[in-house]
């Protein structure tokens, strides 16, 4: 089976704690802790992304960026990017597998990636302005 969004809402919604809401081309998964992810189709990948804070919060990026390609293989399954949304820069964390990946394998990509914004924002809070 190829996943699109419209199955990949299905799954989600059946998640006790996650509320999901499809906003045009990705869907917007939100959990008990207020923590939001998005996931997209593409091609033959399923994306997961969340938004971790702005660049701008950052008090010196050359040293968080050298901290995070230091520490950031102890996140299972999440990368670290920055990603320009309405011009301004972000730190994302991010997932990826296949489009025809199991059920399993989506709600475990989801689950991994709330679990480690909070593990990355505990992390690197020592990087970040008050």
């Amino acid at each position: 089976m190829t996943w699109d969004l419209t199955g990949i809402e299905s799954l989600i919604s059946k998640h006790e704690g996650w509320t999901v809401q499809n906003e045009d081309s990705c869907l917007r998964v939100a959990n008990e802790d207020g923590l939001d992810a998005y996931i997209a189709v593409s091609g033959a990948q399923i994306i997961v992304e969340s938004i971790l804070f702005a660049k701008k919060q950052v008090k010196n990026t050359a040293a968080l960026n050298e901290e995070i390609l230091k520490t950031h293989q102890i996140f299972p399954l999440t990368t670290i990017g920055i990603s320009t949304i309405d011009g301004d820069e972000y730190y994302t964390c991010f997932g990826s597998l296949s489009s025809q990946s199991k059920e399993e394998s989506i709600v475990i990509e989801v689950e991994t990636l709330f679990d480690n914004i909070t593990g990355f924002l505990n992390a690197y809070d020592d990087y970040l302005t008050a």
